[in-house]
This record gives C-alpha cells, structure tokens and sequence, in this order.
C-alpha cells in the first residue's frame, strides 16, 4: 500500500509544475510587441537588400560602359597606328589611300568625323574605315563603318559602336602643334601622332541638350602614331 504522505506531495509537486508553466506564459501585449520588433527588422533587412541591389546594378552598368569604351579607343588606336596614306597609290587612275578629320559638334559636345584607310582583318587588303557621331533626340551615338579601299560605290550602312556617348574627340599632331582637322589631299601627308578622347556618362539616359554637364562621366585618352613607311 502507498504512502498517503508521498502521494500528497507528488500530487503537489504536479500542481506547482503547472502553475509555473501558466505563470511564465506571454501575454498579448508581449506577443504583439515582439511581432512589431519582427516587421521593423523584417522590412530593414529588405530596405538594405533592394538598396545593395540597385548599387550593384549601377556598378555593372558603368562597368560595362568603361569596358566598351576602352575597347573602342584600343581598336580605333590599333587602326590608325596601321593607316595608310601614298599618293602614288592610284586605283582606276584614282587615289584610294585617304586621312581625313573633321570637326564638329551637337550642342557644344565634340563630335568628331573621322575617314582614314587602314589595315583590317575584317576585310583583305585595304579598307576604309569611317567614325562618326550622330545624334538622335538630344543623344549621341558613336558609329562606324567599314568598307573595301578599292570599292568604287560605298553600299555599306554604318554600325553603331556605343549610344548616348558625351563627346567623341580626334585631334592631330604635326610640327608640335595640335588641331582637329586634316585633310590629306591638301597636306599630302600623315599627321604625326593622333590622340582619342571618347567621353562616357556612367548611366544611360542624359539628355545632353541641356546645359550642365553631369559629373558622372569618364574619358578614355589614347594617342596612337601612325607606323606606316617609319623606321622603327
């Protein structure tokens, strides 16, 4: 037979255990206050997330747009350092062999003409090669294009490099003086260094009718020197 006396006091010790548990529970109000606590942290965490987000999508952007520029001006160097101009070259009794630069511009922003002959692997022997700015709606878009030296109709249409570009600029150097136009027909020769500066915003979508000029820019320089019959 039990024990009357231990029965009670495990039947008491169950007691206290229950009360306990109901004395250590959350009340609404604690329940409601920590929810609140939850949603603050809650949309925090999503603030942070979606403002790193848009940054790292601004970074690739202007990244990419650099990449595409320094690519521009290394292939553009690349060319010109292997331009070609003799007038003794004829073709159908016609001189095929050209250096010319242009200046103009689209509200007070260089845009640079530029028409050379040059080596190229994209074509065999020589090609002509051409860049241009043209503007459409208040926004600059760098254009090329290529074609055969000989070819006695130009049937090509030019290829756009890289839009809303702020400035395209070509200068020539000849006796230590710079300028930024030539025409070989006229100096019956080569410049002796060339120098490009294309001019970049980091973001797409500036109008550059207006005035101010955005902050958020960077320029590619490159000079190049043309090589053809130099020594080395």
């Amino acid at each position: 037979m039990r024990n009357p006396v231990i029965r009670d006091c495990k039947v008491r010790r169950i007691n206290y255990s229950c009360s306990d548990a109901t004395s250590g529970g959350f009340t609404l109000l604690e329940v409601l206050l920590a929810l609140a606590i939850f949603s603050i942290l809650i949309a925090a965490l999503y603030s942070t997330f979606f403002l790193s987000h848009r940054a790292v999508d601004a970074v690739d952007d202007s990244l990419l747009r650099l990449q595409e520029a320094r690519a521009i001006v290394d292939l553009l160097k690349r060319e010109l350092e292997s331009a070609v101009y003799d007038p003794t070259k004829l073709s159908n009794n016609q001189q095929y062999t050209v250096f010319k630069l242009d200046d103009r511009d689209f509200y007070d922003k260089e845009a640079s003409q530029l028409l050379f002959t040059s080596f190229s692997p994209l074509l065999p022997g020589l090609a002509r090669i051409a860049y241009t700015v043209d503007e459409d709606n208040g926004k600059l878009t760098l254009k090329k294009k290529i074609l055969s030296a000989y070819a006695q109709k130009d049937v090509t249409t030019s290829v756009g490099l890289m839009e809303e570009i702020e400035s395209f600029t070509v200068e020539v150097r000849s006796g230590g003086l710079w300028g930024k136009t030539w025409d070989s027909t006229l100096t019956n020769a080569m410049p002796d260094a060339i120098r490009i500066s294309l001019k970049v915003a980091v973001k797409k979508g500036k109008d550059l009718s207006s005035e101010s000029t955005s902050p958020d820019s960077f320029t590619i320089t490159d000079i190049a020197i043309p090589r053809y019959n130099k020594i080395l």
